[in-house]
């Protein structure tokens, strides 16, 4: 636990590495086309509870996980943003399933130590292509699903995107007052060649 604290209190945070593609604003919602690299993931998936709680358990899981709570006993730095992917029901709001992932930092991406609570999964993914908005505040599940909705409603039918989920990412620790960063975004579908 002590590791987990000092990780997110004392260590600089690693940035999910991305290339800005383009900026767009309609309707008073700014958003960020961008392409972000793949690379080893930790990531726990949790069913059955409300998105707020699911979150708060996933990411102190993985906060434990780069605080040392691993094979190696490594304390390996913390990434950011916390990502949630959520799914989103009928009515809007979310189905009562996430997985909570973090990028592993740069320096144990050939070697991820292994993780001692067996719910988190090393995985790895492929870049990928998104569109963002960004919000402050302490966000809760109504907050993730009014800027996903105001995103969607920006991009408009011009923008082709992943409709079956969403991504939800927090990039400041709980203790952070205020100047907070947190993000709705959607997964850009590949450009059909004609």
């Amino acid at each position: 636990m002590l590791g987990m604290v000092k990780n997110s209190l004392l260590s600089t945070v690693e940035a999910w590495p991305y290339r800005l593609l383009s900026k767009g604003e309609k309707d008073q919602v700014s958003y960020e086309e961008r392409a972000c690299e793949g690379g080893m993931f930790a990531a726990v998936e949790l069913v059955g509870k409300p998105f707020d709680e699911a979150s708060k358990e996933g990411a102190v899981k993985l906060l434990k996980y780069v605080g040392g709570s691993n094979d190696k006993g490594v304390g390996m730095g913390m990434t950011a943003p916390v990502s949630i992917t959520a799914f989103p029901a009928e009515d809007g709001s979310f189905q009562q399933k996430v997985k909570v992932s973090l990028r592993i930092p740069s320096q144990f991406q050939a070697n991820p130590p292994c993780p001692t609570d067996e719910s988190i999964k090393i995985e790895e993914r492929e870049g990928m292509t998104i569109y963002s908005t960004q919000f402050g505040g302490y966000a809760k599940e109504a907050d993730y699903v009014s800027y996903a909705a105001k995103l969607k409603a920006a991009l408009g039918s011009d923008a082709a995107y992943r409709k079956d989920f969403y991504l939800c990412n927090g990039y400041d620790p709980p203790m952070k007052p205020y100047g907070r960063r947190n993000e709705s975004s959607v997964l850009r579908k590949p450009k059909v060649l004609n």
